[in-house]
């Protein structure tokens, strides 16, 4: 069994991840700063990503196409003014559903990602068992949406909401910090 290290291809470099394995199992310091650079622009071209990394584009291009394949980066989108675009309320409903089985909150799950409205949900610890994140155009819209579409949800007991009386932080990047480069 030959255990000489695996060589480049021609016109490869050791940094080019063509699979995990060429790549490695961890993020190293190039990647967390591409994931760092495009939450904070993900306009940026290829060169400009390049050079504030530190990196020429090729290999620059190559990372952040693992990235994506790997699902570290699942999109891209732009961030929107939610008021210049008419939704006046932001509100936060607890779902209290009636019964907690395996079958019943999936498809009580399969209902909300079909809502638009529900910008976020999240299964929850303690009372209830979902909090959702709701837009509405104004109080008048978000009744109507309680009244013909929460309340008519598949095994709801119950609706507790909150308003947002103001956004101190949203849309804010991911926390990175804690991630270590390693390889």
């Amino acid at each position: 069994m030959d255990m000489k290290p695996k060589q480049p291809a021609p016109g490869k470099t050791p940094d080019t991840p063509e699979s995990a394995e060429a790549h490695g199992a961890s993020l190293d310091r190039y990647d967390i700063a591409i994931l760092r650079e495009l939450q904070q622009d993900a306009r940026l071209t290829n060169t400009e990503l390049a050079a504030r990394i530190g990196l020429s584009a090729a290999p620059t291009w190559r990372r952040v196409k693992w990235l994506e394949e790997q699902r570290y980066i699942t999109g891209y989108r732009a961030e929107l003014d939610r008021r210049k675009i008419g939704l006046g309320v932001l509100a936060f409903v607890r779902v209290d559903a009636e019964r907690n089985t395996a079958a019943a909150t999936r498809g009580l799950e399969d209902a909300i990602r079909q809502i638009p409205e529900v910008i976020s949900a999240h299964y929850i610890s303690g009372s209830g068992t979902f909090e959702l994140q709701v837009m509405a155009t104004d109080l008048d819209a978000f009744s109507r949406l309680c009244l013909e579409t929460l309340l008519t949800l598949p095994n709801v007991k119950d609706l507790h909401t909150s308003f947002s009386l103001g956004e101190v932080k949203a849309g804010a990047a991911l926390p990175l910090t804690h991630l270590k480069p390693g390889g």
